[in-house]
């Protein structure tokens, strides 16, 4: 009974994490800075589209780890967090029982397309074109923008990646729960 219990509480703190982390996810996603100056449209298709890329780079990032079974974990709750955000924010908006299956199939679709080539661009022998392709097919969907805020969207991407890869899965564990309790 008691390791039933464990394993319940265990499932549980996962979930928290990863709803923690989604949201935190959704907060980089929503920084004025990559509409303002990176160009990405200000728009529900775009916000969707920086939705992905946050949780694409957080999703690369446990990949890094993918031998221990707490980023797994993480990685698998995060994309279920996912997929019930879209459902809601697909409902929100007017989606009918009818054809809400129709959109989430769309939605999985384009996060499994662009973590991939999100996965390819930020690999450590990646040409550095790739991320630049990348950003500009999937944020700016093929839209002309300026050199410079492609210029400063490709930094500021380059630097989150940064930031994310520089630290170990423990402390990013050990963050999310303490803005769990705080």
């Amino acid at each position: 009974m008691l390791k039933w219990l464990q394993r319940r509480r265990s499932a549980r703190d996962g979930e928290v994490r990863a709803a923690v982390l989604y949201d935190d996810l959704v907060g980089i996603a929503r920084r004025p800075d990559w509409y303002e100056s990176g160009g990405v449209p200000d728009s529900v298709d775009g916000r969707f589209d920086m939705v992905i890329l946050a949780l694409s780079l957080m999703l690369v990032r446990l990949e890094r780890d993918e031998a221990d079974p707490r980023a797994r974990a993480l990685s698998s709750l995060l994309v279920e967090r996912f997929a019930a955000d879209m459902d809601g924010s697909f409902r929100e908006i007017g989606v009918g029982d009818m054809v809400i299956g129709k959109h989430m199939g769309h939605a999985m679709q384009a996060l499994g397309g662009r973590l991939g080539s999100y996965r390819d661009a930020l690999a450590a022998d990646a040409d550095p074109a790739l991320l630049r392709a990348a950003l500009a097919r999937n944020l700016l969907r093929g839209e002309d923008v300026a050199t410079d805020r492609l210029d400063r969207l490709e930094q500021n991407v380059r630097d989150e990646w940064a930031r994310l890869v520089a630290r170990p899965l423990s402390e990013i564990l050990a963050e999310i729960l303490a803005e769990n309790r705080g």
